[in-house]
């Protein structure tokens, strides 16, 4: 990654330690902090000032006094910091760091596509475009989804976007009158079924514990489906020695810091190459782009106040059905 930040006119010789000596300094004269999601490398984990999931993140951007938030995530997540605190400068420190299910969900598409259901409630994932929540009722995580649709009464017409496997997992659960955008992410589409039988063979004491934007051949397997988040906490208070964890394996770092006695196994994707699943996009986030956005206030998320309005709406909601639902 240091060539391309030499081919950005950034040319960075610091080591790990000094990058991190100088991030503490910059945030703070900056009076900034670090969000960092679950899945960013273990060394951004270990210095952010806070980590968490999609809710988690969205609701200390929510509450954060500082002046600077650095958000060491993907885009649409950058986005959800602004649009809740719009007087907040907030950077990113990599613009290519997007997300393949926010690709999947257009905002001309979906516009269209919700022309064919009036009356329907509009739920949409976090892992969207500030133009798709401005299209959007409720927004949800995967923490909050099932409850936040349950919550509902129970004969109100849904539409789900923008991952599937979410969304039709939600309507087996809860029976309800559901139509479901068909997106996906592409780290959780990728697991293999037949790699992750053959784990738990050499491993017959694992539990399988997945992410409800797996595959449903992957969630009718698992011992546990839930957020990121939860499935953490599910491993901090179960008796089981070991775990096949299928989501981005940077959730692992944080189990392996809450209980190094247990073993936590990386679900294999498709590609036989590798033996565990990394977002690409998550990890474009370095030590040494956080600090040259510190360092050079770059890469500012900025939006038409118009739109960041409309986007404010249906995220308020979800924070305060979350609230009242008791969603941490």
């Amino acid at each position: 990654m240091i060539d391309v930040l030499k081919e950005r006119g950034f040319e960075v010789n610091l080591t790990n330690d000094e990058l991190i000596h100088e991030i503490n300094k910059l945030r703070k004269e900056c009076n900034a902090i670090i969000l960092a999601h679950f899945y960013q490398e273990s060394e951004i984990q270990d210095i952010a000032d806070f980590v968490g999931d999609s809710l988690q993140l969205s609701q200390q951007a929510a509450k954060t006094d500082a002046d600077v938030i650095v958000f060491a995530g993907v885009h649409f997540m950058a986005e959800t910091a602004k649009i809740l605190s719009p007087s907040k400068t907030v950077l990113i420190p990599d613009l290519e760091a997007g997300c393949s299910l926010a690709d999947s969900c257009k905002y001309a598409d979906f516009e269209a596509f919700l022309k064919n259901y009036p009356g329907h409630t509009v739920i949409s994932y976090v892992n969207t475009t500030a133009e798709i929540k401005a299209l959007t009722d409720i927004i949800c995580t995967s923490s909050n989804a099932l409850e936040i649709v349950k919550s509902l009464p129970e004969n109100e017409k849904i539409v789900f976007a923008p991952d599937r496997n979410l969304g039709n997992y939600i309507k087996t659960v809860t029976g309800r009158d559901m139509v479901i955008w068909d997106g996906a992410c592409h780290v959780h589409q990728r697991f293999s079924l037949e790699k992750i039988v053959e784990l738990k063979k050499e491993n017959p004491a694992a539990k399988i514990i997945a992410h409800p934007e797996c595959d449903k051949t992957i969630l009718l397997i698992a011992d546990f489906v839930g957020s990121t988040a939860a499935m953490l906490k599910f491993t901090q208070g179960d008796n089981a020695s070991a775990y096949i964890v299928c989501t981005e394996s940077g959730i692992l770092h944080q189990m392996r810091k809450s209980h190094p006695e247990k073993n936590f196994i990386p679900a294999p994707p498709n590609d036989s190459t590798c033996a565990c699943n990394d977002c690409q996009f998550m990890k474009l986030i370095t030590l040494k782009k956080i600090y040259l956005s510190l360092k050079n206030n770059t890469f500012e998320i900025t939006m038409d106040e118009n739109l960041r309005a409309k986007a404010e709406k249906p995220i308020r909601r979800m924070l305060e059905m979350s609230e009242k639902l008791g969603i941490k």
